[in-house]
């Protein structure tokens, strides 16, 4: 079984290094690219979700917000 894949990928690395290099470099950005942004997501979300287990935000409950100015000296006497 192994050697079955090592012959298969000594073949695709044969083919891939008998092409020119804007195919080479083509072929490897058709690849590599959406895998590595995969990784990249896969890792953002791992480590969130690992910081918010376990580094929680508190839940804070909203502020009073200023009065507003016409009410605020309505009530006053003066």
């Amino acid at each position: 079984m192994v050697d079955a894949f090592e012959q298969w990928w000594d073949g695709v690395e044969l083919w891939m290094a008998q092409l020119a290099f804007p195919f080479q470099f083509g072929l490897l950005m058709c690849v590599l690219l959406p895998l590595c942004l995969g990784a990249a997501r896969l890792i953002d979300r791992v480590v969130d979700n690992a910081s918010s287990r376990y580094n929680p935000v508190p839940k804070v409950p909203p502020a009073a917000g200023p009065a507003e100015p016409g009410k605020a000296d309505a009530g006053s006497g003066s």
